[in-house]
This record gives structure tokens, sequence and C-alpha cells, in this order.
């Protein structure tokens, strides 16, 4: 699992304390960012709980604080800015097995949008797409399978292939096979392609229980 993984489920698992949970709830519920007093008598725990809590809220990732004093209050004399929260702009997302269903719309996305403006044929400009995307996806001297688990593929590494464990894109592939598949291999030999042009290609290899294409 990697160190991104890692994070995200720490930070959905500090949810599972509920006076750290109700805080969270309450804080997010609001129009305007919380302080530390609004925070705790709007849950009905202690100043010194609320402050600890909401602290570690911030140190996982699911809220951000700021410092602000409060309205029509400024210059000498107004006191200290007080500490506010809200919810954090970090997104977390924790799926068993992993599910890249954003890279999916991402792709589909950008081939919607080509083949409006460019006025080709849908299926052209998925492929484009996802062989595009697929490019983007590694960095210079990565190595494939290196990749391909970042991305929730759970590689399989043989003397002679490739095999993806997981299908990150599981739920649209199950009801739109010959697509999401058909997708999903333009991606991979995108991203082959970028990192050692001609050394690994991808192919459809349909099993139970793993991805539909297998490199070698």
């Amino acid at each position: 699992m990697s160190d991104e993984f890692d994070a995200q489920v720490a930070s959905v698992a500090a949810l599972g304390e509920p006076v750290r949970r109700g805080l969270y709830q309450y804080v997010v519920a609001q129009e305007r960012p919380v302080g530390r007093e609004q925070a705790a008598a709007g849950t009905g725990v202690a100043l010194h709980v609320a402050k600890f809590h909401l602290d570690k809220l911030v140190a996982d990732g699911l809220l951000d604080a700021e410092y602000s004093r409060p309205p029509g209050r400024g210059g000498p004399g107004a006191g200290r800015p007080a500490k506010l929260y809200r919810r954090s702009a970090q997104h977390i997302a924790v799926s068993l097995p992993e599910r890249r269903y954003d890279l999916a719309g991402r792709v589909m996305a950008e081939a919607i949008t080509a083949a409006t403006l460019r006025e080709i044929p849908v299926g052209d400009a998925l492929r484009s797409a996802a062989e595009t995307v697929g490019r983007s996806l590694g960095e210079p001297g990565e190595q494939p399978a290196e990749v391909l688990a970042r991305n929730g593929y759970e590689p399989r590494t043989t003397e002679a292939e490739i095999v993806l464990a997981n299908c990150p894109f599981h739920a649209l592939a199950e009801r739109y096979t010959e697509l999401v598949c058909g997708m999903n291999l333009d991606l991979i030999n995108g991203l082959l392609d970028a990192l050692g042009p001609g050394e690994l290609r991808a192919r459809l290899d349909p099993a139970p229980g793993r991805c539909c294409v297998t490199i070698s």
C-alpha cells in the first residue's frame, strides 16, 4: 500500500472517535469558519476538549485552520485573531479494493470534449484521450509496475508478464465491458509507451477476479 493510501485511511479512521466526528460534522455544516468556543457550545463539549479534537482534525487533513478577528474588530486593542476551522479543501476517499472512477471520468470527459469540439467519432476520441492520460500518469525513470500500483491495479510481476490483480474501474467494466476494457487497454498502452516505447505491450486477457489487461 502507498503512503498516500496510509494517510487517507488514517484520516478517515480519525472520525471513528465520537467526539471528533461530532465536531467535524458541526464544523462542515456551518456556512462560515467556526471558532473553538462556538464548536464547543454547538456540540456540548468542554472548550479544552474541542480544542484538542479540532486540532487533531487539522493534523489529519480533515479540517483547515485560519486566524481571523471577528467582523468589526480591528486595529490596536482588538485582541489576538481567533483560530477558525472549516472543511479541508483536500479530497479524501478510501475504497477496498481500490477504485479509480475519477481516472475513468477524466478520460471520458476529455474524450467527450474532443469529440464535440473536433467533430470526431466518440470512439476515436476516447482512444486518443485514454492514451494521452496514460502517458501523463508516470514520470521518467519510473517502473511500469510502480505506476500501475499507484493507480490501483495491484500488479503481480512474473518472468513473462505483469498480471493486474485489481480492476480500478470494476463497476463500470461490469456494466459497460467493451467500452471500459478498451479504454483501459489504451490507457495502459499509453503509459507503457511513455515509460519505455516498445519494451512492453498490454493486451486484453480477461479472467475472473482481476483486470482485463495483461502486460508482456
